[in-house]
């Protein structure tokens, strides 16, 4: 093993310990996130997790809010530890099948992005999961306010995102409207449920006519 060690470039030496250091934080992070306790909820990511990102929080069974942390939001030391533990591994295992430094490098990158998506979209699957076995939409959405988060294009045209709040806890959803375009911020009111993760939306303003 040190023979082995010694024969490494002071490159690869870095690489073997920046990879092998991303898996066993990717580990603990798995581990952490499937008992509860998700890593990214405690601060790892050095500014905690925003449930807005991953369309709001999962009611507990005590009632309280709370949230599915994980990677959604882009940015988060999750995501860091998922890309340089896809580009390390790709490194190390591709270098003797992949000569050139730039094309090894370029395709190690595609590795650590696609295994962001990857995680990104596993979690967000599992936000809705959750989500849907809390609130049931088609029947609790209808009445409840909020504001636009994303601009909301007019007559249908488009969607874009509103949070809401359902049973004290917000909700993030794609929205629809039949008005006017509606700017970020303005205060809304759901009108119809289109589907699990879109909504009808219309300004309050318009009520008071």
């Amino acid at each position: 093993m040190a023979e082995w060690w010694a024969t490494l470039s002071v490159a690869m030496k870095v690489l073997w310990g920046v990879t092998l250091a991303a898996s066993l934080i990717f580990i603990i992070q798995s581990v952490l996130t499937f008992i509860g306790a998700d890593a990214d909820s405690t601060g790892l990511d050095g500014g905690g997790f925003d449930s807005a990102d991953m369309g709001g929080g999962m009611d507990a069974a005590d009632g309280s809010d709370a949230t599915v942390s994980g990677g959604s939001n882009l940015y988060t030391f999750r995501n860091l530890i998922n890309f340089l533990l896809g580009f390390g591994w790709s490194v190390i295992l591709l270098r003797d099948s992949i000569k050139p430094t730039a094309v090894l490098i370029f395709v190690a990158a595609l590795v650590g992005l696609g295994l962001v998506a990857a995680v990104m979209y596993m979690f967000r699957l599992l936000s809705k999961m959750q989500q849907s076995g809390t609130i049931n939409v088609y029947t609790q959405a209808v009445g409840c306010q909020g504001s636009t988060y994303l601009k909301i294009p007019g007559n249908r045209a488009g969607e874009g995102k509103v949070q809401i709040t359902i049973n004290g806890a917000v909700r993030e959803y794609d929205a629809q409207t039949e008005g006017d375009t509606i700017p970020t911020g303005t205060p809304i009111k759901v009108v119809e449920v289109i589907n699990e993760s879109t909504l009808l939306v219309e300004t309050l303003a318009s009520e008071i006519i």
